[in-house]
């Protein structure tokens, strides 16, 4: 759908510019710093810098929409995963460019076995965020059920560039090494 046609329904360009420009601008560029920050950082430092980096990334700009990722979240949490879907679905319906949503409902499908919607999803939302090492983590370890190791190899050297103290990351590149996954004759 193009602009031109959004704004042919001024309530949804409205919705659209309202969610895009709402995230504080302090937080929008504390990004970059942040993710600069985590590449030094010692390990008790670096968690901090993960946490308010998910943190910023969780913030969709809006009450409501924030709301559907945390009821999404907690039905993941007791392991409801068709209702956590139906409420991440809601969220990335009304907030199509928050990259939150698309990588909170890859995992809701990834945990229902729903694989092909789930690839789907983590690809939206590394469009919308690139940076999102846990997104690209999680490809990494859908690319390994796929048994696309060279991918999943790929994908986990990507998150070590990005959080060098990635340890699930660490691991797995490990066991792709010890299979034989990226070694040179």
């Amino acid at each position: 759908m193009g602009i031109k046609h959004i704004l042919r329904y001024p309530i949804v360009a409205a919705i659209l510019l309202t969610v895009g420009n709402t995230l504080p601008a302090a937080a929008q560029g504390d990004v970059p710093a942040l993710l600069e920050q985590l590449q030094s950082a010692e390990p008790g430092q670096a968690a901090q810098i993960e946490r308010e980096l998910e943190r910023t990334w969780a913030q969709s700009g809006s009450v409501a929409m924030n709301m559907l990722l945390e009821r999404g979240r907690k039905s993941m949490e007791e392991q409801d995963f068709p209702t956590a879907i139906d409420h991440f679905t809601a969220l990335t319906d009304h907030a199509p460019t928050f990259a939150e949503g698309y990588h909170a409902r890859a995992m809701a499908y990834y945990q229902s076995g729903r694989y092909g919607p789930a690839l789907d999803d983590l690809w939206q939302a590394l469009a919308l965020n690139p940076d999102n090492y846990n997104a690209i983590f999680g490809l990494g370890m859908m690319l390994l059920q796929f048994e696309d190791t060279v991918g999943a190899g790929q994908a986990f050297s990507r998150v070590l560039e990005l959080n060098p103290g990635h340890e699930s990351a660490k691991d797995a590149l490990k066991r792709l090494e010890a299979d034989g996954i990226g070694r040179s004759l």
